[in-house]
Formats: C-alpha cells, sequence, structure tokens
C-alpha cells in the first residue's frame, strides 16, 4: 500500500472457550454515500471492536466483501482498521494530552474516528490535510458540525507533533514502559516478554517491533494431498523456512485461494504446524498404534493436520471441544480426514485412555498472538494468567492420565508467560513423574532454541508467533 509508512504485513479452544461471533457490520446509509469508503469501513471495525467486543480480523473481511472494496481501497481500509486497533495505547494517550481531557470522557464514536485520523497523522504517509478532513468528515455526517470542530480541533493539535516527539513528551521514564508506549504495548505485557527472554531480554525492542507489525500470512500445505512447493505454485507464494508444510504469502485473502477453498491447504501460522509437527516426531516407548488426541481441538487447524499425517499410517485422531459450534467447524475443517469429533470438556472428555499421542494446545492469554489480532492486547489483563493456569495444568493432567505408558504428550500455549509455559510443566514433571523430552529435537533446522529442553519460538527470530511447546513422555514402569 503506497500511503502506508509501514509494510503491511498483515485459540483457544478446550473449557472456557468464547462463543463470540461477531455479527456483520452495517452498510453504509445514503447519508454516508459521498464519505471515504475505506476510512469510512475502518471506522466501523473500531466500532465494532469497541462496542460489542468483536474482533477485528473476523468483522473486516466480511465488510470488505460486504461493501465490495478490493485493491487499494481494501489495503488502505486494512491498513487503518488494524493499525488503529494495534496503537490504541499509544494514540489514546495523544489523544487525551491533545483533548485536555482523560480518554473515558471522549464519546465513543468520536473517538474512533480520533483513534483514525490520529493513526494516520503518525503512522502513516497520508497527508495530514487528508487525514483530519477525511475524520472531519465523517464525524460531522453522523454528528453533526459542533463534534465535527472537536475532532478537527484534536487532530490539528495532534499534526504539530510526530511520532517521536510524542513518544518523547508522553512515554514513561521506565525503560520497559518508555519501549512498550512506544511500540504500542500494555507495559505488563512488554514485562511479561522480558522475563520469557531471560537473558535475551536486550531483544525486547526486537519483539516489541516485530509483534507491532502485520504479519504475512502462513499457509499449510495438507500432507498427503499437496506439498509446499506445489502450494507455493499455485498461490505464488514462497515456501517456509522451517514447517515442511508451510507456505508465505505477502498479503491478500487466502479464503478466496483455489487450493484453500477445496480444502487442499488452510490458513495457519508455521509456529502451530511445528507444534502439529513436533507431536508426530516426538519418539515413543513401543509401536505407535495409530491412536492421537487433540485434547482442545477448536476452531481445527491442528487437528487438520494431526488428522492428514496420522491418516497416512492408517490411524485416527480424536478432537475434543467443549462448545458445539466450535465442534462444527472442526467438523468442517476435518472432512473426509480420519478425526473424530467430540464436543465434551477437555479435563474429563469421557474416552478411554491408552492414546499413543496427544496434543495440549491449551486456552491462553494470546499474547504470543497479538499481531494476528490487532485489539486484543488492550484486552487482556495480568489478572487473567492465574485462572487460566489453572485450567491449563488441569488439561494436562487430564492427558498424562489419557496415553499409554511410553506415550507422549506434547503441551503448547500461543504465550510466552512464564506462569503459562514452563511453570505449568514443571507442575507436571513435579507432580505426574513424566519424563520431559528435549523438544528442541522435534522442531530440527529452528535456530534461537537456547537452553533447556522446552521450545519458545519467537516473532522477531522466527518469524512465527510466540508458541511454546514442551514434549512429555509417561514412564513405562
Amino acid at each position: 500500500m503506497s500511503e502506508s509508512r509501514r509494510p503491511a504485513r498483515g485459540k483457544r479452544s478446550g473449557a472456557g472457550a468464547s462463543n463470540n461471533r461477531p455479527r456483520q457490520a452495517r452498510r453504509p446509509d445514503a447519508g454516508q454515500a459521498g464519505l471515504d469508503q475505506p476510512r469510512l469501513a475502518a471506522r466501523d471495525v473500531l466500532r465494532a471492536v469497541r462496542e460489542r467486543d468483536a474482533y477485528a480480523n473476523l468483522v473486516l473481511p466480511g465488510l470488505l466483501r460486504e461493501r465490495r472494496l478490493d485493491g487499494r481501497d481494501a489495503a488502505l481500509a486494512t491498513e487503518l482498521a488494524y493499525g488503529a486497533a494495534r496503537a490504541r495505547g499509544l494514540l489514546d494517550a495523544v489523544i487525551a494530552d491533545c483533548a485536555g481531557r482523560p480518554i473515558e470522557e471522549v464519546d465513543g464514536p468520536l473517538l474512533d474516528v480520533l483513534q483514525l485520523g490520529a493513526y494516520q497523522l503518525l503512522r502513516t504517509r497520508v497527508a495530514p490535510h487528508a487525514a483530519v478532513a477525511t475524520s472531519v468528515d465523517l464525524v460531522r455526517a453522523e454528528a453533526g458540525p459542533g463534534k465535527a470542530g472537536f475532532v478537527n480541533a484534536v487532530l490539528r493539535r495532534v499534526s504539530e507533533r510526530s511520532e517521536a516527539e510524542w513518544v518523547e513528551r508522553l512515554a514513561p521514564s521506565d525503560p520497559i514502559g518508555r519501549l512498550a508506549f512506544e511500540h504500542a504495548h500494555p507495559a505488563w505485557i512488554a514485562q511479561v516478554f522480558a522475563d520469557a527472554l531471560g537473558a535475551d531480554a536486550g531483544e525486547l525492542e526486537d519483539v516489541l517491533i516485530a509483534d507491532d507489525s502485520r504479519p504475512a500470512v502462513h499457509l499449510v500445505a495438507r500432507p498427503g494431498e499437496i506439498s509446499a512447493e506445489e502450494l507455493a505454485l499455485a498461490t505464488g507464494g514462497e515456501v517456509g523456512k522451517y514447517s515442511p508444510y508451510a507456505v508465505y504469502l505477502d498479503g491478500g485473502d487466502p479464503g478466496q485461494l483455489d487450493a484453500v477453498r477445496e480444502g487442499l491447504a488452510g490458513v495457519q501460522d508455521e509456529g502451530s504446524q511445528l507444534v502439529a509437527r513436533a507431536l508426530a516426531l516426538a519418539p515413543l516407548e513401543g509401536a505407535d498404534g495409530g491412536r492421537w488426541l487433540d485434547l482442545c481441538a477448536g476452531p481445527g487447524g491442528k487437528a487438520a493436520l494431526l488428522g492428514a499425517l496420522v491418516g497416512i499410517e492408517g490411524g485416527r485422531l480424536d478432537a475434543v471441544e467443549p462448545v458445539a459450534h466450535r465442534a462444527d467447524l472442526i467438523r468442517k475443517t476435518t472432512r473426509e480426514l480420519p478425526v473424530d469429533v467430540h464436543v465434551a470438556d477437555g479435563r474429563d472428555p469421557g474416552l478411554a485412555g491408552g492414546y499413543d499421542r496427544i496434543l495440549v494446545d491449551a486456552p491462553c492469554t494470546g499474547l504470543g498472538a497479538l499481531r494476528r489480532r490487532p485489539e486484543a492486547r488492550w484486552r487482556r489483563q495480568p489478572s487473567d494468567v492465574a485462572a487460566l493456569a489453572k485450567l491449563q495444568r488441569e488439561l494436562l493432567a487430564s492427558a498424562l492420565g489419557l496415553v499409554r505408558p511410553g506415550g507422549v504428550v506434547v503441551y503448547s500455549t500461543c504465550s510466552p508467560h512464564l506462569s503459562e509455559t514452563v511453570a505449568v510443566v514443571s507442575d507436571a514433571v513435579r507432580r505426574h513423574g513424566v519424563t520431559p523430552l528435549d523438544t528442541r529435537e522435534l522442531v530440527p533446522g529452528v535456530p534461537g532454541m537456547g537452553d533447556g529442553t522446552s521450545v519458545q519460538l519467537w516473532p522477531h527470530r522466527h518469524g512465527t508467533d510466540a508458541m511454546f511447546l514442551a514434549a512429555l513422555r509417561k514412564p513405562v514402569d
């Protein structure tokens, strides 16, 4: 997208999964026909996120199709909606300073437009007069000239300084707080990343920069149906670095690709592909009987990859999901694969034990996938962690009760939070007497794994979500 200064690169299931399914955004009415349509679409995404806790990445694609926005218009709407949602903390601090009032005292519909305008002024090459004028037009059409004048005044003050100058004026003085503010993260999340990096905490700014950018689209080639090389040729993508099934795309709507519509490929981060492959590669004691389990399977991406892999050897996968409509998504995603879907709580799924391989891709804070869910960083709170960590321990204990002696459980989360990762695994080793495997050997060819037996992937090192995985084997005796 030529107007943007930054490149436009671009789960949880188990117990407690959300059934949030955002409604379609409203069509623009006749009075909005003369407005800038990409900016109107971006405004409507921000409004859906604010008013009903919708997910931007679920609302926007349908809205673009409904309003027939494509090409440069779709790219602009995408950059503005995702960018403003991602940078909300920084933008709100600037807006509050310019408005002379706390952000909570700014009317919601005006705040949506102010965030949109401030994002254009601070983080794109959109001409300042265009950013201000189109924002004022959006407010005038809906709320009249009085409120439009307020938006005009605030945005003109925003335009008086560059992003770097606003950071210098408003950022906290402590090093982590300053980096968090500059790169649009809550300070507590930046601290979580620093803690997980440990001795490599000097890489914190690199993590935040990578997390503050929209990522490339990753496809997964379904084993036994199409190779990554064939998928790359068919889609114009690039074969992935680490997963033998991965293909990278620069952008576009992957749902429109023939390979995806025909079930030959899916959209899946390469880190998630590596988690599923690690389960398949883990060494067992005794023969693999082809009885595998995905204990937290919704919405079905890993279950589809695991189903394809176990199917090649003549085995079957059981997939557990407690929410009925998400179970239906798994059935759709795994159609024609040897996968049996069960609507059950993973802590007590009512399945007979004796599984050879079990994946526990546990519900988590999702702090490792913030770049794919732009508004998520501002929704999560430190208080969310304790309940999730308890659920994670219970799910892992359930899996260890269902796996056969000599079998393997892979525990993974899309979060680097130490309370959700190494603490959960250490507790399981202590309580259940299982043997940690060197999980680094199960992700061959991936650099930067560090010390220890678990694996923590990072967007700045590997180009993946910040997935954590650890493999545990149940002793035969």
